[in-house]
């Protein structure tokens, strides 16, 4: 009976969606107000934010902030941190002015035995500050990148999001989007396997569309196969990348 019960687990277990890796930006406040502390403390890791769990990231490549035309290095101020009980990273930022934030980061590759590939997640979020948002669409410039086309910060569950997904600077036609939500306090259950992770796909023009449904922060994850290979035990292995954008929807509010 155990054997038999474990063999049915185990067909069941195939027959499943598999996770969906998501490289996760995540600021202390969505929107930096007047009355707000001015720094912004932000949580880097690679997770799978519906299930709660967690996988061990090595200290990103590179860190930093985009505000305007202006670029700044954050990748020194990296901290050790934990999420979901594996090792992530973490960094303090303090705003000194208005201005639209786009906080991004570019991980080591991660190599996924289940795929026989590595993951390169480039991730970024935008937190608009004492009422700016001039500059949202910006790009930082990764090499697959979600372009807003939704201003993606003041929104309210319910709204549909939209963007473009871009590689090497071009619209990418068709790009699959995979979309999930950050399940933080773990009360949100799936009906089933398949709504752990959203699926959509971009239109010829490369730009997609999805409806939230509730609150919180939802990430979306343009994927593609890169145009490179990296060396594992001396054999060249096939590499996903993906565009990643974190955005905060708000709950509707009456007095």
């Amino acid at each position: 009976m155990k054997r038999c019960s474990v063999l049915v687990a185990l067909v069941l277990s195939l027959s499943l969606p598999a996770w969906a890796h998501f490289g996760m930006l995540i600021p202390s406040r969505p929107v930096i107000a007047q009355a707000d502390p001015k720094t912004v403390e932000l949580s880097l890791s690679f997770s799978h934010p519906m299930e709660g769990v967690g996988m061990d990231m090595a200290k990103p490549k590179a860190c930093g902030v985009l505000a305007g035309s202006a670029r700044e290095d954050l990748t020194p101020g990296l901290r050790p941190a934990s999420v979901m009980g594996k090792a992530a990273w973490s960094a303090a930022y303090t705003v000194k002015r208005p201005g639209v934030y786009i906080f991004h980061f570019e991980p080591e590759p991660y190599w996924e035995p289940a795929e026989d590939s590595f993951i390169v997640h480039y991730t970024k979020v935008v937190v608009p500050a004492f009422g700016e948002e001039e500059g949202w669409d910006r790009e930082v410039g990764h090499p697959i990148e979600i372009v807003p086309l939704t201003r993606p910060f003041g929104l309210y569950a319910g709204n549909v999001f939209q963007g473009i997904v871009k590689q090497n600077g071009k619209p990418a036609p068709y790009a699959e989007v995979e979309i999930e939500f950050y399940n933080r306090e773990g009360k949100a259950v799936p009906p089933t396997a398949y709504q752990v992770t959203q699926v959509v796909k971009a239109d010829r023009n490369g730009v997609f569309t999805y409806a939230v449904p509730r609150a919180g922060w939802w990430s979306f994850a343009a994927l593609a196969p890169a145009d490179f290979k990296l060396k594992k035990d001396g054999k060249d292995k096939a590499v996903e990348i993906g565009g990643v954008i974190w955005v905060y929807f708000h709950a509707w509010q009456e007095k």
